[in-house]
């Protein structure tokens, strides 16, 4: 009988422990009404933006019901209704943040709606502060209560200006659609400048017209031959004309380069139209690093249209292949390319590229508008 007993006893214990380990190994969280951020030790003093880099805050950590990792985002508003708030971009995942000055003296400049310098507040004017928080996980998100620094000094601060990531060519030789508009490859450590093996040819019975945007969409900031800065050898070789698309009046194949230059608070966008010289380079052919004449791709007859090849030279050794166009003041592997079993992959910013070796006699192909490929 004991030892019925001390086997109903240990039973009960190893279901006891088990649900103890359920509930730590799953822990249930539960979203708290608020949590407390407390007010900063020198909020009655004047927070002076211009001349200070971090304002400190702290919390209190919310009660989820279990120890977990927090994140913490710093909500701004100039009213304490909160109706209009910006949050900033830095987030936090310790109840001690070090928030940017920089990044709230942005928020303050969109929240105040002034656009112009002279406009803005020179005295000190109060700000209004809440955190949000929620698990790493995006869940139980939760705001804090909101604190006052009465005084604070701001300035005309704005976004700092960034080298676009991405550059878009579209046109009617794309169907003036953003889903097949070309994407243009960035040259290898040089931000803000793209380009692109294009064709240009007829669409139907029009020249092709063209235009560019850093983002696939009619937002506004695309842009054509009244906006961009075009060079006159590039005007002669493409035939360029228009009033808001480019217009090429003399239809081609062309290497299409986009350069950006930041002027102050303005994009500048030097476009360039160049001959379509694609070469061969490496053991493959001859270790010639060129370029020369003898390395350059054969260029489809432009009654062939976009969906045709580029043909290298026939291979003179076998060995590494390495193909690429040459843009001036670039080194050649810049703008370098290669093909994978079918696929045509341009290096663009990332690193050396995998080695492919051909033989004696193969050819490489290209397609520059499928981007795919070939050897043999």
């Amino acid at each position: 009988m004991r030892k019925i007993i001390n086997i109903m006893m240990l039973l009960t214990c190893l279901a006891f422990f088990g649900a103890c380990e359920t509930d730590i190994e799953h822990p249930i969280a539960s979203t708290p009404a608020t949590f407390v951020l407390n007010k900063p030790i020198y909020v009655n003093g004047i927070y002076d933006l211009k001349h200070t880099e971090t304002i400190q805050l702290t919390c209190s950590q919310p009660a989820f019901g279990f120890t977990a990792v927090t994140i913490y985002r710093v909500q701004v508003a100039t009213k304490n209704s909160f109706q209009d708030f910006v949050t900033l971009p830095t987030s936090f995942n310790t109840a001690k943040m070090e928030v940017s000055a920089s990044e709230l003296a942005v928020a303050l400049v969109g929240l105040l709606g002034i656009d112009d310098e002279a406009k803005f507040p020179t005295n000190p004017f109060p700000v209004y502060i809440r955190l949000s928080a929620e698990l790493s996980n995006g869940s139980c998100k939760v705001l804090s209560n909101i604190v006052e620094l009465p005084r604070v000094k701001s300035y005309f601060a704005l976004d700092a200006m960034v080298m676009p990531e991405n550059m878009y060519l579209i046109g009617n030789v794309t169907d003036w659609s953003w889903g097949a508009a070309t994407p243009m490859v960035p040259v290898w450590g040089t931000p803000g400048k793209f380009w692109a093996v294009q064709y240009l040819g007829k669409s139907g019975n029009d020249n092709a017209e063209i235009k560019f945007n850093t983002a696939k969409d009619w937002n506004g900031d695309q842009f054509g031959i009244q906006t961009a800065d075009i060079d006159n050898a590039s005007k002669t070789l493409a035939g360029i004309s228009g009033t808001d698309n480019i217009v090429i009046g003399n239809p081609g194949w062309y290497i299409v380069v986009v350069t950006t230059e930041i002027s102050g608070r303005n994009y500048i966008y030097h476009v360039r139209f160049l001959e379509p010289k694609v070469y061969l380079f490496g053991p493959a052919i001859g270790g010639k690093w060129g370029p020369s004449d003898e390395q350059l791709f054969t260029v489809p007859n432009l009654s062939s249209g976009a969906n045709a090849d580029f043909v290298s030279p026939a291979f003179t050794d076998n060995g590494e292949i390495r193909a690429c166009i040459v843009l001036e003041g670039q080194q050649w592997w810049h703008s370098e390319f290669l093909v994978f079993g079918t696929e045509l992959i341009y290096r663009a910013t990332d690193g050396d590229q995998e080695r492919v070796a051909g033989k004696v006699g193969q050819k490489l192909y290209i397609n520059f508008t499928k981007k795919t490929g070939k050897i043999e």
